[in-house]
């Protein structure tokens, strides 16, 4: 196939979607924000025609020879937004290219040859990353339009990345701040052989392109569920919108649901000298993180200062109150599911500096030695060294687990036995030896875990090996406190 169906597919779908260029083009030329709201006229209609037959052809020369379509697509009025998941693949543009619902797109899309013309044809939401307040900015628009009742419908994959559609993971709120009617939109690929998924610990999107257009025929279902009109509670709280239409979507897919994101499982397979165990206690941390309403965008600013906080705080322990003064947020059930975290003695009263430690895992997962030399300058003495206790705690805490002997690792740091070491002397030692925790922390552990990198391992949840909330063994279990 690589020989012969495969150069035919692909000459045939470039050419169509170099034959889709001018008619974009033309229908875009001086068009501005206004003449969007307004009805299309009647040579837009025709162009519009055009371009779906256009698309389909596309897809057709791609293999998609039929595309099932259930239910019925909701007018605008009766649905601003179409909420479409599981996102899997950049084959999940087969209903935008049937709908020509307005999506959201990065910034930088539009400046692609040929693509960018047909993606500004159908008015999507530019996010720019050079914009730091972009977030807000989408949302707000996403807002407006949803409002207006004058824009086309917009298409959201609130999921956010591309998963293996085993399971849902957490929708993002974006799509239900608006508080307007959703329709939400199924889609499977019925495949006997898969090679449509692509994820980020799979096939790269050119692989994935050549084994598809290898496949003599490839199957697509959309399926259009009933619009989803919101009750006033989820009006007021996108969360719990977006929560009550994932588990519909689930239920009609008939898969689970999985209250993991996808940088949950950045986090637990970041690439940094420390790997995280599977029973790492900071996946639920980092969930408590954004359940807290720590922004992203504003997390290194905050970690800076929770850190100067507690530098100042002289190692003195504080209480439920005084951590919540300490992170500047009223008691919540949140607040005080972070504070058990850390009270393993369940005494009332937990060390701060673990509080941080754990924050610049989750903010700087990749960055093993910018935590550990956060936490020497936590940790040392006056004349900056720590012992083998304090370094016990740190990589506890950094690790999210309860216990962890680091007495070869101390010994291997320390050559020159004086039972205290110094950051300098522990990086020097990580740049020789960059597989320390390997070497010296779990080996055992670490031959179990290194089958992530072979992908020997099922991912049960989707996406992360060995760190499904939907683990049988886990699901009964109360919160566990991972730390001191």
């Amino acid at each position: 196939m690589t020989l012969t169906l495969f150069p035919i597919r692909l000459f045939f779908a470039a050419f169509m979607m170099l034959l889709a260029w001018p008619f974009a083009f033309i229908a875009s030329m001086g068009c501005d924000e206004q003449e969007f709201e307004k009805p299309l006229s009647w040579w837009r209609k025709i162009v519009d025609i055009l371009l779906k037959a256009i698309m389909r052809m596309m897809w057709l020369a791609g293999g998609f020879h039929w595309i099932n379509v259930k239910g019925r697509r909701a007018l605008p009025a009766e649905a601003a937004i179409l909420t479409v998941a599981p996102h899997s693949s950049y084959f999940d543009a087969i209903p935008v290219t049937m709908t020509f619902a307005s999506i959201v797109m990065k910034a930088e899309s539009k400046d692609i040859p040929v693509w960018g013309t047909l993606i500004k044809y159908i008015r999507p939401v530019f996010v720019s990353r050079s914009d730091q307040d972009s977030r807000r900015k989408t949302v707000e628009e996403i807002k407006r339009r949803a409002q207006s009742g004058k824009w086309p419908q917009i298409m959201i994959f609130p999921e956010g990345t591309c998963t293996n559609r085993s399971c849902l993971i957490t929708f993002k709120p974006g799509a239900f701040i608006p508080g307007v009617p959703v329709q939400p939109v199924v889609l499977r690929y019925p495949n006997k052989l898969d090679t449509i998924t692509w994820t980020w610990q799979g096939p790269g999107a050119l692989e994935i392109l050549w084994l598809t257009l290898c496949q003599f025929h490839n199957s697509v279902e959309i399926e259009f569920l009933p619009v989803y009109i919101p009750s006033e509670e989820e009006r007021k709280n996108p969360v719990l919108y977006a929560n009550n239409v994932r588990r519909v979507m689930a239920e009609a897919l008939g898969v689970p649901v999985t209250d993991y994101t996808f940088e949950d499982c950045q986090l637990a397979l970041a690439e940094g000298q420390l790997r995280l165990p599977s029973d790492t206690c900071l996946l639920e941390f980092a969930k408590l993180v954004r359940s807290l309403g720590l922004k992203p965008e504003t997390l290194e600013d905050d970690l800076d200062k929770y850190a100067t906080r507690a530098m100042k705080m002289k190692k003195e322990k504080a209480d439920l109150k005084e951590f919540s003064e300490y992170l500047e947020f009223p008691v919540s059930h949140t607040l005080e599911s972070m504070f058990a975290l850390f009270d393993e003695n369940e005494d009332g009263i937990i060390d701060v500096r673990e509080f941080v430690i754990a924050l610049s895992v989750v903010c700087k997962p990749s960055k093993t030695l910018e935590t550990i030399q956060l936490a020497f300058q936590l940790y040392q003495s006056e004349n900056c060294t720590i012992t083998e206790d304090d370094l016990a705690h740190i990589l506890k805490t950094a690790m999210g687990v309860s216990q962890i002997n680091v007495t070869h690792l101390f010994r291997a740091v320390d050559e020159e036995e004086k039972g205290k070491i110094t950051y300098d002397d522990f990086y020097r030692f990580a740049e020789l030896q960059p597989h320390f925790a390997e070497d010296y922390l779990y080996p055992d552990q670490m031959v179990a875990e290194s089958g992530l990198e072979t992908s020997s391992l099922s991912a049960p949840n989707g996406i992360c090996t060995d760190f499904s909330p939907e683990n049988a063994e886990d699901k009964n279990k109360p919160l566990q406190k991972k730390w001191n």
